[in-house]
């Protein structure tokens, strides 16, 4: 009797650390105390290369910091639908206050600010750098030169809308060929025509790494059709404060500079050609260990 009665301690307490291992699973303590769950669904837009950067580079920080993230790649309107229903945790490249105002007055009241990382972003039209225009108000004169054609990307982004309801009546580009697809498809377009010195035109937007890596230039904008700066904000399910409270403060004071973000997306898909992103995602953080140190040092 006396040794069954050990074995089945010796079986409760095989237990009670398997229950415990079932909690530590659930949520991790971290930095001051908070209790943070561990498994975070960072959603990230198709084709939207800043906000593809940015989510890995924040993937390999909070994997390194215990978590467990994952990224859901989707469009943005389902997107902005999962984050108000609780499907996914986060997302890191809302355009504002323009481009995804529609999205955000929404499904606002089921989606949380968690603060601008960047603040130099804006939507744009661009040219190959040796186009005999300069300024938007001159394309419709020149439209021949470019096909008559503008290359857009999906037919839902933002700056899709943007520039079907302000930039081509602004400017007077109805008899322009306005063709949408995907980012991918425009990128391969202006990457074979500034290749092979022809005119191009596309929409675009700044950060992008195309304009460090392509003979680019922007078009102006003497209309303001797609006026202004924009700022890039990172939002989040209603309660994600309550499940990830030091992830939110870190993200809260996420700041990141055109030069850095630019840096970051020239070694993932200019110096790169493939798709496994987390060995070059490592390899910057090293070469930029200070800068993500200060990130999660609050």
């Amino acid at each position: 009797m006396k040794k069954r009665s050990l074995s089945l301690l010796a079986i409760g307490a095989v237990g009670l650390l398997a229950l415990s291992g079932c909690a530590a699973s659930e949520a991790e303590t971290v930095g001051n105390g908070n209790k943070d769950k561990k498994d975070i669904t960072i959603a990230v837009f198709n084709g939207w290369d800043e906000g593809v950067a940015v989510s890995e580079l924040w993937k390999a920080i909070l994997d390194e910091k215990g978590y467990n993230a994952e990224l859901e790649y989707a469009d943005v309107a389902p997107v902005y639908s999962g984050l108000s229903t609780g499907d996914y945790d986060l997302n890191m490249d809302v355009w504002m206050p323009k481009t995804h105002a529609s999205y955000v007055k929404e499904y606002g009241d089921d989606i949380v600010d968690l603060g601008a990382w960047n603040k130099e972003s804006r939507l744009t039209i661009a040219v190959n750098e040796d186009a005999p225009i300069d300024s938007l108000d001159e394309l419709a004169k020149n439209a021949d030169k470019f096909g008559n054609r503008i290359v857009g990307i999906e037919p839902g982004a933002g700056l899709t809308k943007a520039t079907t309801e302000k930039v081509i009546p602004t400017y007077g580009l109805e008899d322009m060929e306005y063709l949408t697809s995907s980012t991918a498809a425009m990128l391969t377009e202006l990457t074979a025509a500034t290749k092979a010195g022809e005119n191009i035109a596309v929409t675009l937007w700044e950060p992008h790494w195309a304009y460090g890596s392509l003979p680019i230039k922007t078009l102006d904008d003497p209309k303001g059709a797609l006026k202004g700066k924009e700022s890039l904000h990172s939002y989040a399910k209603a309660d994600f404060a309550d499940d990830f409270p030091r992830a939110t403060t870190w993200i809260k004071g996420f700041d990141m500079d055109l030069d850095k973000l630019y840096s970051l997306e020239k070694a993932m898909f200019v110096d790169y050609d493939g798709k496994d992103y987390e060995p070059i995602v490592a390899k910057w953080i090293s070469e930029n260990q200070d800068y993500v140190d200060l990130l999660t040092s609050k």
